[in-house]
């Protein structure tokens, strides 16, 4: 018995010296990829408790108050959103507390860099107080949390926009024929993986012998909107590049493809149902790991974005002469510190609460799966329909970035 507990005892030391040796190993360059890490655990943890917790949640007397307990979905389903919410909490508490700074020398600064032993333990304290909450404010949450998922999707959609124009218009400021032969196959490239990618739609997803109208007209409404990107962006009036078009067919064509395979597996337009009935553990793990990057490079895309809330550069303070001489060593951290941030912080920890209400709705299957498919990730009809209308305000998006200068030539765009 001693030495089990010495041993405990060492095990925690241990743990606690590898924790405090990692915190103070967080730079301001690593912090944002601290900040990914975080949140990379907290859907880790979603998953492991969306799993296990169902036994342990039975038992909680005010998670548990009804006359007759529930399916064991729906505690896997409670569960993902207690977490959901405390993950959303502590970075909403961030981005409040982050408002209004400007530049390096604001003492918030510091705290956005560091300070990370205190938020993590902060971040397990928030985790673990969201499992004593009423079940109201949890289904409060997770009504609120579809329209933040949706917002995070507009986000998605805005940063895709600046990332084609942009590596658009590097390309052709290089004005070498390598460049535009780059262009040209690149663009090649992606009209080919699209209509490709459209006939497996047309197969999979259109068996013969059903009724699948819906699926058709989902198609074959992205098949139109590919045609008019092209033929908006090679009119004369507008002198578009091929190249943006491109790379958002190939998207909108992927979007419908995500919201066609997220159809109830039992549906009989769904092609996909003869692969899923016996869907592995490890098949879900991939799914959820694509599911973990895509939303993490979301969040550090947008948050470090020029193009989206960036902070104005103000003047830096100081920057007349001092009164006092200072010495070169602290002449050159105080210049240091006056540097303007170079990201939004308060935008960065906003775009990770949307990704924590985003990342719910996924492993809760936006909380209709739990009837339609059992433990499928993202799978039904209301993703169906996210993914559709996000492939629809692609779209849109796209079209209004062509013909807004023209329709507004004394704007900047």
């Amino acid at each position: 018995m001693w030495a089990a507990s010495c041993l405990a005892s060492c095990c925690a030391v241990c743990a606690c010296d590898a924790c405090r040796t990692v915190v103070s190993g967080i730079s301001r360059r690593s912090a944002r990829i601290a900040y990914c890490g975080l949140f990379a655990l907290s859907l880790i943890v979603s998953w492991i408790l969306r799993e296990v917790a169902a036994p342990l949640m039975e038992k909680i007397p005010w998670i548990n108050h009804f006359h007759q307990t529930p399916d064991r979905e729906w505690f896997e389903t409670d569960a993902v959103l207690r977490v959901s919410l405390g993950n959303f909490l502590f970075f909403a508490i961030l981005s409040l507390m982050m408002v209004g700074v400007k530049n390096q020398k604001d003492p918030r600064d510091s705290l956005h860099h560091g300070g990370w032993m205190m938020k993590i333990v902060c971040w397990c304290l928030l985790i673990i107080f969201m499992f004593f909450l009423p079940n109201e404010i949890i289904s409060f949450y997770e009504t609120t949390s579809k329209f933040g998922s949706g917002l995070f999707l507009l986000v998605q959609v805005v940063l895709l926009l600046d990332f084609v124009h942009g590596w658009n218009d590097k390309w052709v400021q290089y004005d070498e024929q390598f460049w535009y032969f780059a262009l040209f196959v690149v663009s090649l490239v992606c009209y080919v993986a699209t209509f490709g990618l459209s006939g497996l739609l047309f197969y999979w997803f259109t068996p013969s012998g059903h009724d699948c109208g819906i699926n058709t007209f989902f198609i074959v409404m992205t098949l139109i909107f590919i045609v008019v990107f092209a033929v908006v962006t090679l009119h004369p009036a507008v002198s578009g590049s091929i190249l943006p078009a491109s790379v958002v067919s190939l998207y909108c064509m992927y979007l419908c493809y995500s919201g066609l395979a997220s159809e109830p597996r039992e549906y009989e337009c769904n092609g996909l149902h003869r692969h899923s009935k016996a869907i592995s553990t490890g098949t879900l793990t991939v799914g959820l790991l694509t599911t973990v990057l895509s939303v993490v490079y979301s969040a550090v895309r947008a948050g470090s974005s020029t193009t989206l809330l960036s902070p104005p550069s103000s003047p830096r303070a100081g920057a007349g002469k001092p009164l006092l001489p200072l010495d070169k060593v602290d002449e050159h951290e105080e210049k240091e510190k006056a540097k303007p941030v170079t990201y939004s912080y308060s935008f960065f920890h906003i775009i990770f609460s949307l990704a924590s209400m985003y990342s719910a709705m996924l492993l809760t299957g936006w909380s209709t799966s739990v009837g339609e498919s059992g433990k499928l990730v993202d799978v039904g009809w209301a993703s169906v329909w996210v993914r559709i209308l996000t492939g629809w305000a692609t779209a849109g998006l796209f079209i209004w970035s062509l013909v807004a200068p023209l329709l507004f030539p004394d704007r900047e765009f």
